[in-house]
């Protein structure tokens, strides 16, 4: 994790053992929810092992996949957290997962105690949406099997470490669809 933050902005070693010291190790059940729709997100997490999803129901409980957090990166529902409002959306551990955990008191103090804390984190939220939308825009306008293509190559291994209806829709797709995609390109 602290590799990871040092990507987006210096602190010093005193800095990081106060981090390591507010962050605490939790593990989350495949299906376990780390925040929920309608309430109130209380903290950001490192994923340390694991995948989550962030997703929403339609009004008739369809179900919408809009991305997959793996290992190494922050998992938060950031307008929740940030803004202490309610969330629209669920954050779900697809697998067994284990995190590092900053509550929201934690993080308030690390922000007040390290200088540059928000500026790191806005600047990893900013890398974070970068990317989704880079990812989005790319799939946005393609086919369904193009669509599935790209996946495989942006995330390579997660097509197996998610199951077929989240990754269909993430996708976009019907989960017949994906799968005769599958079995089309096998």
């Amino acid at each position: 994790m602290i590799d990871y933050i040092l990507r987006f902005g210096a602190i010093t070693k005193q800095q990081i053992a106060l981090a390591k010291s507010k962050a605490e190790t939790i593990h989350l059940k495949k299906g376990e929810y780390f925040s929920e729709a309608n309430k109130n997100a209380k903290q950001v997490g490192f994923i340390v092992e694991g995948v989550i999803r962030v997703c929403y129901y339609g009004k008739n409980g369809e179900e919408y996949t809009r991305c997959f957090v793996r290992e190494e990166r922050f998992v938060v529902d950031s307008v929740s957290f940030f803004n202490d409002t309610p969330s629209s959306e669920y954050v779900e551990a697809v697998t067994d997962c284990t995190l590092l955990v900053f509550s929201k008191r934690s993080f308030a103090e690390l922000s007040v105690a390290i200088s540059n804390w928000n500026d790191i984190f806005t600047r990893i939220l900013t890398d974070a949406l970068m990317k989704k939308v880079q990812d989005s825009n790319t799939m946005l306008n393609q086919d369904a099997t193009t669509r599935y293509l790209k996946f495989l190559e942006l995330f390579p291994n997660m097509a197996n470490r998610v199951p077929l209806s989240m990754l269909a829709s993430y996708l976009g797709i019907t989960q017949s669809s994906l799968s005769r995609i599958r079995k089309n390109i096998s």
